[in-house]
C-alpha cells in the first residue's frame, strides 16, 4: 500500500510534466489492484481542478484516491478574518471557497508557498501574531522548488515565525498527523484494515513529508527528482531515525529496481 506525493515525485517542479516512470507506476498499481492514495500539498488550484489537471496529463485514478490540504481546510480554519499569504492563485482559491481576507485585525495568519515573500509581509505576519492571531500553515514543506531555484518552504517560514513570536502553529497538509490520518481513513475504503505500518510513502521531501511519516511508522522512499539534486545534499544531516528507508532517482528507477518486496 502506498501514499504517493505529487510535486517533484509524479510531476516536475519545473514545467509540471509527468516525471519519468510516474504514469507507469500509477498504472501498475491500478493493474495489480494495490491500494494507494495520491497525497499532495497543492494549494494553488481548487482540489477538483488540480485533480483534473493530473488526469489531463495522463494520470488515471479516481478522485477518491486523492487528498490535498484544501480538502481539510474548512475543518481547521474559520472562514472569517483570515490574513492569508501565498500566491495570487492561492488567495483567489480561498476567496472562491468563502474565506474572508482581513489584513487589519485577523484571527488567523494562514501561510502557503510563494517565491517572492517580502520583508514587509513577514513584518505584517509578526505584528498579527504578536497581537494574538493564530498561526496555521497549509503544509510544512522544507523547500519550495520553482524555476530551478529553491526557496524556504512553508515549514521553514513557520519555524521562523515561531522563533520570532513564540507563537505555536498548526499544519493542515503534510506532514501533519491529521492529514496522514485522513489519508489512512480514505485508504481504508480500498483496504479495510490498513495501518500506517503497512504503508510505503514516496516523496521528494525527505525532511518534511517523509520525516513525519516515519515518525508514524510508515516505510519511506526518497526520490531525488524534485527538491534535492542528490541524497548527499540532505540525508547525511538528518537524524539517523528519520533517514529514508530507500533512495531512488525517480519513479522509473523504482519500477526498474523493484519487485514489490524491495520497497
Amino acid at each position: 500500500m502506498y501514499f504517493i506525493d505529487v510535486q517533484g515525485t509524479l510531476i516536475s517542479d519545473t514545467d509540471k510534466s509527468p516525471i519519468r516512470g510516474s504514469i507507469e507506476f500509477i498504472d501498475m498499481l491500478n493493474e495489480k489492484k494495490i491500494p494507494y492514495m495520491v497525497i499532495t500539498n497543492n494549494t494553488k488550484k481548487d482540489s477538483l481542478d488540480f485533480y483534473s489537471f493530473l488526469q489531463s496529463i495522463g494520470f488515471s485514478f479516481e478522485f477518491s484516491k486523492y487528498l490535498d490540504p484544501l480538502m481539510l481546510l474548512d475543518s481547521r480554519v474559520k472562514k472569517e478574518a483570515v490574513a492569508a499569504y501565498g500566491t495570487n492563485e492561492f488567495l483567489e482559491t480561498l476567496v472562491k471557497r468563502g474565506y474572508l481576507l482581513n489584513y487589519k485585525n485577523p484571527k488567523t495568519v494562514l501561510v502557503s508557498v510563494k517565491d517572492d515573500f517580502t520583508a514587509d509581509e513577514y513584518a505584517q505576519m509578526i505584528d498579527f501574531l504578536l497581537s494574538g492571531a493564530s498561526l496555521v500553515g497549509m503544509h510544512e514543506t522544507s523547500i519550495y522548488a520553482k524555476n530551478n531555484k529553491r526557496y524556504p518552504g512553508v515549514g521553514a517560514i513557520l519555524k521562523m515565525l515561531e522563533f520570532a513570536t513564540s507563537a505555536n502553529y498548526e499544519v493542515v497538509g503534510k506532514p501533519s498527523e491529521i492529514f496522514y490520518k485522513e489519508a489512512l481513513k480514505m485508504l481504508r475504503n480500498q483496504a479495510r484494515n490498513a495501518e500506517f505500518s503497512e504503508i510505503t510513502i514516496i516523496s521528494d521531501d525527505v525532511k518534511g513529508d517523509l520525516g513525519g511519516a516515519k515518525e508514524m511508522g510508515m516505510k519511506t522512499v526518497f526520490v531525488t527528482s524534485g527538491k534535492y539534486k542528490s541524497a548527499d545534499e540532505i540525508v547525511p544531516f538528518l537524524e539517523p531515525s528519520l533517514r529514508p528507508d530507500s533512495i531512488y532517482g525517480d519513479m522509473q528507477e523504482i519500477l526498474e529496481y523493484k519487485n514489490m518486496e524491495i520497497i
